[in-house]
């Protein structure tokens, strides 16, 4: 079992391996996002929070996934353009996931089973599933998909002063 998200490679939604430990010694955000969601314009709020924090080592990773009601069915480079074009989103998204079942990427698994959702739940719900990792690479928290992004923000402010 792996011990840290620096484990972890993910796909980048250009096609670019991403090695996370690229990412070490930052807070990272990690966000199963959807085109089509009734949570979609929490990407304007992830995107605030990049602005924000990002000079302070906070880095937002946004996930497609179709897997909740076929809410992001384009392809990366659709899904790429429309998060872009609607939201001016300039934080690295990668490439579409599965977060559930037998082909969920590993990277999800281990989140998943790092932090229970409510009642113990391993599963993700729905789109928007958000995880913050501290600087040590470890889950500190799971957000629901309803949690807004600005609600964060003390947490986020806490890891990166830790």
């Amino acid at each position: 079992m792996s011990a840290s998200v620096y484990d972890f490679e993910a796909v980048s939604i250009t096609g670019k391996p991403v090695k996370l430990q690229d990412f070490r010694g930052r807070v990272l955000l990690l966000v199963n996002t959807a085109s089509k969601c009734g949570f979609t314009p929490q990407f304007e709020g992830l995107e605030r929070l990049w602005k924000d924090y990002e000079a302070q080592g906070l880095t937002v990773l946004g996930f497609p996934c179709n897997q909740f009601g076929g809410q992001d069915p384009g392809s990366n480079g659709e899904i790429a353009e429309f998060c872009q074009l609607n939201y001016g989103v300039s934080f690295p998204m990668m490439a579409k996931v599965d977060v559930n079942g037998g082909d969920a990427h590993p990277l999800w698994q281990w989140l998943k089973k790092e932090k229970r959702g409510l009642l113990g739940t391993e599963l993700i719900k729905w789109n928007f599933t958000k995880f913050l990792v501290g600087k040590d690479g470890q889950v500190l928290e799971r957000y629901a998909p309803n949690d807004e992004p600005a609600k964060l923000r003390a947490d986020i402010e806490k890891a990166l002063a830790a």
